[in-house]
């Protein structure tokens, strides 16, 4: 499992102790109290009936844990046990699980880090605790033939819920605690943490239904990578909270009376939004906080029986809309078609008496629990048959998607995260039969979705009784219709027109076959080329052959030939010396130039003065093109295949990956000091179009901030203007000296930095 950080700032007695120099001394007496305290509470935090033999196993649980752990302690001093309780008390009380999620809680790191064994386990507690324990336990002491260990960490994890989901929801609530308690971490390793969570860990607990988790493990990564702007976000929640706590008072006063009126039983909750989220919105739609319209959302929860659910709801959004004026493109019914993950309720954004929009949620008391713990947590042992069909039918596409042996871990993790965060559509097929896809999902993603062999063999589609292309992305409603051919064989391309993982998954698996009976061709052809030269047919040869074409693996080298893409018999400059193939290298392309090099001509340097590696020595590295760093950006190293040190900024599109997937390739990197190297850096404005707009912005750029640039382009449209600008700067202060300068120009709306 992780290793959870330290429970508590390192400000306790102990850690005073240690910086002294002095062995730390601990009240064992008060410890021992504290441990009993959390245990109380963690057995309160369980949810409906406990039998006496369900409290007989947790004790005992507790007590083996207690035991186990009794040696160890985190960075601060605390007894390490706090952290299974914590974690226990999360599966309770958070997510709603039972005494066998408890029990494998609570000793969930007892196998991979004391004396006992999952044999152990399985003598104590059965075998289904030893299963879910199993699960939980980190790889150790294996090798794998892929980059990434977290990866295939992850793909065990995933392996073990399709017998048993409570393994992902004990992990996901460890997950939970130790970014509650990331703050004693060193940045880097807070760093890692937070990216691996946005990466792998809240998808999850998005896909299970458990939203609360889900945004509360957003926000701690937001924290943690962009403390600045977290904290911005929360002071203006926090500013806004009395205005906001007025606002809604007022609005919900109308709909109090009526539902009183009407006879409903009946809550009505008033939330802000996470910040993380409010923090997407503003990117996505390039807006300020204060733009951001609607920052809160009221969710009405009713009372009513099974089969009066759905009208009383209905019932409850006609109330809202008599007072309120509806926007008919932010209704959602996901009542009648509840999500794939069980998600019900009805969703309409509403304008308000003073014109703002306000997000309504209507569901009923059942549906809302749904919805804070997720549909897992009713999973199997609440035995109801409607709500664990959706997760059965997510537990059988994974099983699909594992079952393929070849599969590379951080593939896998790739394709499976496609299908974790996207929003769905219903579609349906000729006969009328539903089916849910992701957004965005294509025909090609249909066919695949009804049968492999109808994808493998699909040459067109007809959605609506109309033909489109396999690219076209599908409707809500769309009826489709495929049409197929026995002579059809997936191609490369196909993997860019479809999302679902299902279906790169097959197309993958189905271009490595072909890959495999072309790569036989290839072969043969390469044997008698290096024949005709001379030499023989060694590994040394045929490599030095797939290292010239830039080919990763000889498979590659064959299948590219195969395909006619190299002719190795058209080359020159081949020599043969004591057996031993020798031959010219690749000449590059200009255009293949990265940005790095482009730069380092330009401005005659090859690097700026930047600390690299735990001990922060001058290692040679380049600048990383997908983010463009410069001096004065937070900033890491991440070490390469073949190409050294690249630097990208923490906030780098790709950060998010590379630190969840290669934690182990990452160093620490900083700036030190100024240097009058220049940095090409991007900056896009926009505003309203006006005369000799363009030559101030020039003026300010070129004269006064002496800025050299390497190009500029304007673009006006109907009295709105965009411009972008890539210049040469020294670090971030000059960068946003500059900014702030055209931020003051009348009629420049906003100024924001882009990375290319």
């Amino acid at each position: 499992m992780d290793k959870g950080p330290d429970t508590a700032p390192s400000t306790t007695p102990a850690s005073h102790a240690r910086e002294a120099g002095k062995k730390p001394v601990y009240d064992l007496v008060a410890e021992k109290a504290e441990i009993l305290r959390r245990y109380r509470g963690l057995l309160r935090s369980i949810r409906g009936d406990r039998s006496v033999e369900d409290t007989r196993l947790i004790r005992k649980a507790f007590n083996i844990a207690v035991e186990a752990h009794k040696n160890q302690r985190r960075k601060t001093g605390e007894p390490y046990i706090y952290h299974p309780i914590a974690v226990a008390r999360i599966c309770a009380e958070e997510i709603g699980l039972g005494t066998t999620s408890v029990v494998a809680a609570l000793l969930h790191d007892t196998v991979e880090d004391t004396d006992l064994t999952l044999d152990d386990v399985k003598d104590l507690f059965g075998p289904t605790v030893a299963t879910v324990i199993d699960g939980l336990t980190k790889i150790s002491g294996m090798k794998f033939s892929t980059d990434s260990i977290q990866a295939e960490n992850f793909r065990k994890v995933l392996l073990t819920l399709a017998q048993d989901v409570r393994v992902i929801l004990i992990k996901l609530a460890d997950r939970l605690h130790n970014m509650r308690t990331l703050d004693s971490m060193v940045r880097d390793k807070q760093l890692k943490i937070a990216s691996e969570t946005l990466y792998l860990y809240a998808p999850l607990a998005h896909r299970l239904g458990l939203y609360n988790i889900k945004s509360e493990l957003e926000d701690h990564a937001l924290r943690f990578k962009e403390p600045v702007i977290y904290d911005e976000i929360s002071q203006k929640l926090k500013k806004g909270e009395a205005v906001r706590r007025r606002f809604i008072s007022r609005f919900i006063l109308p709909i109090r009376e009526t539902l009183d009126r009407e006879g409903f039983e009946y809550e009505i909750k008033g939330r802000p939004k996470s910040v993380h989220s409010i923090y997407n919105k503003m990117l996505k739609k390039n807006v300020s906080f204060e733009e951001v319209y609607d920052v809160f959302a009221i969710r009405i929860i009713i009372d009513s029986r099974p089969e009066l659910e759905k009208a009383d709801c209905w019932k409850v959004y006609s109330v809202v809309t008599d007072f309120y004026q509806p926007n008919p493109d932010r209704l959602r019914d996901w009542i009648s078609i509840p999500k794939a993950n069980g998600y019900e309720s009805l969703h309409t954004t509403v304008m308000s008496p003073g014109g703002r929009w306000v997000e309504v949620q209507i569901r009923s008391r059942r549906m809302d629990e749904i919805a804070e713990m997720g549909l897992a947590a009713h999973y199997l042992y609440k035995g109801e048959e409607e709500q664990t069909s959706a997760l059965d039918a997510w537990l059988t596409r994974i099983r699909e998607v594992l079952d393929d042996p070849s599969s590379n871990a951080l593939d896998f993790v790739n394709d499976f995260k496609l299908n974790l965060f996207s929003d769905e559509i219903v579609v349906f097929t000729p006969k009328g039969e539903m089916r849910n896809l992701p957004v965005g999902s294509t025909a090609l993603d249909f066919a695949f979705d009804i049968h492999t062999q109808i994808g493998r063999q699909c040459i067109g589609a007809k959605v609506n009784h109309k033909l489109v292309p396999l690219s076209q992305p599908l409707k809500g409603g769309d009826q489709i219709e495929i049409i197929t051919s026995r002579k059809q064989q997936p191609k490369e391309d196909w993997l860019n027109y479809v999302v679902t993982a299902r279906a790169r998954h097959r197309i993958k698996q189905s271009l490595r076959d072909q890959k495999k009976k072309l790569s036989v061709v290839g072969r043969e052809a390469v044997q008698r080329v290096l024949r005709k030269w001379g030499v023989k047919t060694s590994t040394a040869n045929i490599q030095a052959l797939a290292d010239h074409y830039r080919c990763h693996t000889p498979t590659d080298l064959y299948y590219q030939v195969a395909r006619g893409k190299y002719d190795p018999a058209t080359l020159e400059g081949v020599e043969v010396r004591a057996g031993k193939l020798h031959l010219p290298k690749l000449k590059r392309n200009v255009d293949e130039r990265s940005l790095e090099d482009v730069v380092a001509e330009i401005r005659g340097e090859t690097h700026g003065a930047l600390l690299i590696g735990d001990d922060l020595q001058k290692i040679d590295y380049k600048l990383s093109p997908c983010c463009n760093p410069i001096a004065g950006d937070d900033v890491f190293g991440f070490i390469t295949v073949g190409e050294g040190i690249k630097i990208h900024r923490v906030n780098c599109p790709n950060a998010v990956q590379l630190m969840s997937n290669f934690a182990y390739r990452i160093v620490k990197a900083r700036w030190k000091g100024k240097d009058t190297v220049e940095f090409l850096a991007g900056i896009k404005f926009s505003g309203i179009d006006d005369v000799g707009l363009v030559n101030k912005i020039t003026t300010i750029i070129s004269h006064e901030h002496n800025v050299n640039m390497r190009s500029i382009g304007f673009e006006s449209r109907d009295g709105i203007f965009e411009g972008k600008v890539m210049a040469f700067v020294h670090d971030t202060d000059h960068l946003n000296a500059l900014m702030d300068k055209l931020k003051r120009v009348r009629g420049v709306r906003s100024v924001e930095r882009v990375d290319q």
